[in-house]
């Protein structure tokens, strides 16, 4: 239990038996009436984002969340697989849970598997990775003035949109939140 004088931005509170994460809180203190703290909170399962406002000092219940890294080991098609680095431990992740990022994992790649009570929360990747272009067009210049973009299929199946003068076998680096291509890489 914690009051929401405590709450903390990425903290995750239990509101009726949902799992909540605090997005944003504003501790506001008007000149006239009780103080109350302004909140943001996002579901933790299904995404939902939501404005709440507590009392000052009222006592929220806090749930226990443990971000572990792991590596991606494999998927059977509806599970995937993750291995504890340190205790060698393997979790096993349904596809649900894992949802549009299995898109942007390769094999032995790095994520952060949250927890709660054992059951997988959700699988958060790094800010950016860097895939391989399995397939696309040839690009072609024509009449414009700004540079221009077409689709690439990356190794993982992962379609985005890169500039014209990439190729098949380039490696370029994506953010995995909204499958936007970033920069080409060596």
């Amino acid at each position: 239990m914690a009051t929401t004088n405590d709450l903390k931005n990425g903290m995750v509170l239990n509101l009726d038996g949902q799992l909540w994460s605090v997005v944003n809180f504003q501790h506001v203190k008007p000149g006239k009436g009780a103080a109350f703290v302004r909140t943001t909170l996002k579901n933790v399962l299904s995404g939902k984002v939501v404005d709440k406002t507590f009392n000052a000092g009222l006592k929220v219940e806090t749930a226990n969340v443990d971000r572990r890294e792991m590596t991606y080991l494999y998927t059977d098609g509806s599970e995937y697989y993750f291995m504890d680095p340190d205790t060698y431990d393997q979790v096993g992740v349904s596809a649900d849970v894992v949802g549009d990022a299995a898109n942007y994992m390769l094999e032995n790649s790095a994520v952060v598997v949250a927890r709660h009570e054992e059951d997988p929360l959700y699988v958060e990747l790094p800010a950016s990775v860097e895939l391989v272009i399995s397939h696309t067009d040839p690009g072609v210049q024509g009449d414009r003035s700004t540079g221009g973009t077409k689709p690439a299929t990356l190794e993982t199946g992962a379609e985005v949109h890169v500039p014209l003068f990439l190729n098949v076998g380039d490696k370029v680096k994506v953010d995995p939140r909204d499958g936007r291509y970033l920069s080409r890489t060596k």
